[in-house]
């Protein structure tokens, strides 16, 4: 059994923050779970692009409100607290923050953790040893 709290993972190596965003990684892949579960929060007023070419993210959304575009079919959704989206076609999407937001995002296969967005906002598929 794994029990964690944000508090405990603030200001470690599982708390990775870039321009706009933050994400606690509550579980990640040395875990041995087969996923990894993370709080992220957006600034607000701040736009990003992402494309997980090797992961499929399921998001939910608990806090604040904006836009979420498919950029691989020119398509704008309104997201707000409660709303579920879900990239199974490794689709290219922006956020777009109009408040904070603070979601709850689930990758599949997990994220290592020291993964970081390239310029194209794609993680690499980095395998990690399992337990730590």
């Amino acid at each position: 059994m794994i029990v964690r709290s944000t508090a405990e993972i603030t200001g470690t190596e599982r708390d990775v923050a870039g321009e706009g965003w933050r994400s606690k990684r509550i579980v990640l892949g040395g875990d041995g779970v087969g996923f990894s579960f993370h709080e992220t929060t957006i600034d607000a007023g701040t736009v990003h692009v992402f494309h997980y070419v090797h992961h499929v993210e399921a998001v939910w959304l608990i806090e604040g409100d904006g836009t979420l575009t498919d950029l691989d079919n020119d398509v704008t959704y309104e997201l707000g607290p409660g709303s579920m989206y879900l990239l199974d076609g490794h689709e290219r999407h922006r956020l777009e923050a109009r408040t904070r937001m603070r979601m709850m995002c689930v990758f599949n296969p997990p994220v290592t953790g020291q993964e970081v967005h390239d310029s194209n906002g794609v993680y690499p598929l980095v395998h990690a040893a399992i337990g730590g």
